[in-house]
């Protein structure tokens, strides 16, 4: 044999379909006798020898009496990950998934010949992507947009005052409660000092609406029929629920007047405050629009690339949606096999159902990585320091910590991300939106999959936010309302 048959040497790599490529490496002699070695010395205290105490047995004994293949599936084991890492890094490969392996011919001492078909980062063609155009907002504000926000001011420094009157409708009564089932108390069926805003519908239908007149000391029983849809064990039943009012207390809602800015504010008028909100909204509405036009632009660049993607780069990204969504799941303080079993979801359909928004995700990420090749974008160390320094002021934090959080090539990566968008959105035509047209759209944008990211958004700073799980709130008692 030549003398290649010592090494590692690769005898042939192929392209094949879904953008693998098949590499048949041979493992030379004086590598495999290495690994066999290596195998001898992991297992020969498995191994019984009369005579010898386990683990002292010569490997030419143990050669002897179990045959010298007793070594080689082990020894394959061992070889293998360095010859493949060897043979990827020879021929340059970017890979992307792990490998499936097939031996080819026989093992024997002189070496071993195996074919390992891997998928590697994709060609990518990209289509149009200056001069595009897409729908965008004209961003208005009105009189009522202002007076809403206004009312959520309201609403957050409304006060709950103590009354001495019967309940009606918005006020919040203070009671105990407890439900009874052909006379005999139900589990969860039962309240103290629960707060209980009327007209609030929290409550299984019919419950609110009887405690409406009722005033601080009254009793009351109350007649319920749950829902056919409720809970199983109480859907369609009739109930009784023994009421008592504690207390009964009405919205105290401000006055929108200049005292009221001067509360809620740095201002000292309500005209200014009014003025305040009205440029906050026009500000929120145009990131809106902005972020909306820049999403459909590049959704269309995504779209018109050409690319033999490989199944492995969407199965990652659709596991990397599934790990995001149990972070989002584990912030919110709620073990995730109990999330799963509290709403019945299966982690295999969550990812079947991940497929498809991975695969926009993949091409939007092959379809940056490309225009950033294409147009030879690069950051330099003073674009970075000045990334480090913008996230710092946005957080509030040192600059110092900021980067012990963040890698200097994360943000790098980031950077060049954010010019390639630029390089289309700044070479794009906005048109206006259809009425309706627009409102279909903006609603499919956002019923991205559970964990989907825009990948032109992908920043290690500010992340488009996944559709958050909602955690079952713990109810206060059957008598509210269902969840669903």
């Amino acid at each position: 044999m030549n003398g290649g048959v010592n090494k590692m040497s690769v005898k042939s790599c192929e392209k094949v379909e879904k953008s693998q490529v098949a590499l048949t490496i041979e493992v030379g002699a004086a590598e495999f006798e290495a690994a066999v070695e290596k195998a001898y010395q992991k297992m020969r205290r498995k191994i019984n020898v009369p005579g010898f105490r386990p683990g002292k047995a010569p490997r030419k004994i143990i050669e002897g009496m179990y045959g010298a293949e007793v070594f080689f599936e082990e020894a394959i084991n061992i070889a293998f990950p360095d010859a493949y890492e060897a043979a990827v890094k020879e021929r340059e490969l970017q890979v992307v998934g792990y490998p499936s392996v097939e031996m080819v011919g026989e093992v024997t001492r002189e070496g071993f010949t195996f074919k390992a078909t891997a998928p590697v980062y994709p060609e990518v063609t990209l289509g149009a992507y200056k001069g595009l155009s897409a729908a965008k907002d004209e961003v208005k504000v009105s009189a009522a947009d202002v007076d809403e926000r206004l009312k959520q001011l309201s609403d957050r420094n409304t006060r709950l005052v103590s009354v001495e009157r019967e309940a009606k409708e918005g006020d919040t009564a203070v009671i105990d409660f407890e439900g009874f089932l052909d006379g005999k108390p139900f589990d969860g069926g039962k309240g103290e000092n629960h707060s209980l805003e009327l007209g609030s519908h929290s409550f299984v239908p019919g419950f609110e609406e009887q405690v409406v007149g009722m005033k601080a000391g009254d009793e009351k029983d109350i007649d319920i029929t749950f829902p056919e849809d409720y809970h199983a064990d109480l859907a369609g039943k009739a109930v009784v629920f023994k009421v008592k009012v504690h207390e009964v207390k009405e919205k105290q809602v401000p006055e929108l007047d200049d005292e009221f800015a001067k509360d809620v504010s740095e201002f000292d008028t309500l005209k200014e405050l009014k003025a305040d909100l009205k440029k906050k909204i026009a500000e929120e509405r145009q990131k809106d629009a902005d972020r909306a036009f820049e999403d459909a632009l590049m959704e269309q660049v995504a779209e018109g690339i050409t690319a033999d993607i490989p199944d492995a780069m969407v199965e990652n990204q659709a596991r990397q949606f599934l790990d995001n969504f149990k972070m989002q799941i584990a912030q919110q303080g709620i073990p995730y096999d109990q999330y799963m079993k509290m709403t019945g979801m299966d982690e295999s359909k969550i990812l079947a159902d991940a497929k498809e928004p991975a695969l926009r995700q993949v091409r939007m990420d092959l379809a940056v990585a490309a225009i950033i090749k294409a147009e030879g974008i690069e950051a330099s160390d003073e674009d970075v320091e000045a990334e480090f320094q913008k996230l710092a002021e946005q957080y509030g934090m040192d600059v110092e910590m900021v980067k012990k959080y963040l890698q200097a090539d994360q943000v790098k990566d980031q950077i060049v991300s954010q010019k390639a968008i630029a390089v289309v959105v700044d070479s794009a035509t906005a048109t206006k939106p259809e009425k309706k047209a627009a409102k279909k759209s903006t609603k499919k944008a956002e019923e991205t999959a559970e964990g989907e990211e825009k990948a032109a958004r992908k920043t290690t700073a500010r992340k488009k936010s996944t559709k958050k799980a909602e955690a079952a709130e713990g109810e206060e008692a059957p008598a509210e309302k269902d969840a669903e």
